[in-house]
């Protein structure tokens, strides 16, 4: 049945692909760092991610030697920093081990930094136009709807069953736009939530979930450990037209990153007030507070924010004015929404 496969997928591919940035060449850093970015984030955030990304660092040497804080700026917003960081490791070893050429082989690629399978697949089969699928959930759902595969997908053994089902019928010379085709199948059409648009599906017709229905239990996928939620009160500490800032540990959540002065538990607002008199910032005003949440893989954090005017700019903090921080202070989201409200 998969054998079908490139024959029904690769004319709908060829008429009804979307027209991405990513897709204009095949030079393997490009599609190297679109992977990365498309790990757990929508296509239309990427967009303009990946474009300024290039235009500011368009060459393997050019992110090895950004500075941390600037490569982190070009990253804020997308999250999942550490992404950012395996890049310029990446980099750095591409150029001292590999004279700046990425390996053409799937196993060697996947001694990198933050590279995986599903990255080494796409690279592989994309820029060298080998059989090597890229498996992620878009690929693993329309692979077990079609299969009527009832394994749990979260299982390293069924991303395994997969691939080698899937590499065994890659059709020589269109691999790369093969892969493609099955991401591409998996975002537009064989959807995650709701129901799938079987009727215009180009591969439907051996598509074993569309008997009865089966889409609707397909793919098999263990049912997740609920999220651990912490709670965290946010000073938002002002001190005439700047705003207190501080770098977070070097290991954990966030390392490494600028964050907005925060302390784990639900404080009140005379309580925040008098952390930012211990912190010796002289607060004199309390104007309003404000709830938000974020979600991490496995944290929640509830967290309340309190903004306060301050009359001294404590030196145990920094302090970053509108410009600096448009410049130079990468915060992650979960800070960040706090000054989209304005501080």
């Amino acid at each position: 049945m998969l054998e079908q496969l490139p024959a029904l997928l690769l004319p709908w591919y060829d008429r009804e692909k979307r027209i991405l940035p990513w897709r204009a060449d095949r030079e393997p850093y490009h599609v190297w760092v679109s992977e990365i970015m498309l790990q757990q984030t929508r296509v239309e955030a990427v967009r303009g991610y990946y474009r300024r990304f290039l235009e500011a660092l368009p060459t393997l040497e050019a992110l090895a030697a950004c500075e941390d804080d600037r490569l982190n700026k070009l990253w804020e917003g997308l999250g999942y920093y550490s992404r950012a960081r395996n890049l310029k490791r990446a980099a750095n070893v591409l150029l001292q081990e590999h004279g700046g050429q990425f390996p053409t082989d799937f196993a060697a690629l996947q001694t990198l930094p933050g590279i995986g399978a599903y990255t080494a697949g796409a690279i592989c089969s994309i820029c060298f136009e080998q059989p090597t699928p890229a498996v992620d959930g878009n690929v693993l759902r329309v692979w077990a709807r079609l299969t009527g595969s009832e394994q749990d997908v979260t299982q390293a053994r069924t991303k395994r069953a997969a691939f080698e089902a899937l590499a065994a019928v890659y059709p020589p010379g269109r691999c790369g736009d093969f892969t493609q085709a099955l991401m591409e199948l998996g975002a537009t059409v064989c959807l995650p939530n709701g129901a799938p648009q079987c009727a215009r599906c180009p591969v439907r017709a051996v598509c074993r979930a569309c008997e009865g229905e089966r889409w609707r239990t397909l793919p098999v996928r263990a049912e997740k450990k609920p999220r651990r939620h912490e709670q965290r009160t946010v000073l938002i500490l002002t001190f005439e037209d700047a705003c207190a800032v501080r770098r977070r540990p070097d290991e954990g959540l966030l390392a490494g990153l600028w964050e907005l002065p925060n302390v784990p538990g639900a404080l009140t607002a005379q309580q925040a007030l008098a952390l930012a008199e211990q912190w010796n910032c002289r607060p004199m005003e309390l104007t309003r507070s404000s709830r938000k949440q974020h979600i991490f893989t496995h944290i929640q954090w509830d967290m309340t924010g309190y903004y306060i005017r301050c009359a001294a700019a404590a030196p145990q903090l920094e302090w970053a004015d509108a410009a600096r921080m448009a410049r130079e202070i990468s915060l992650p989201t979960a800070f960040r929404q706090f000054l989209m409200d304005g501080a």
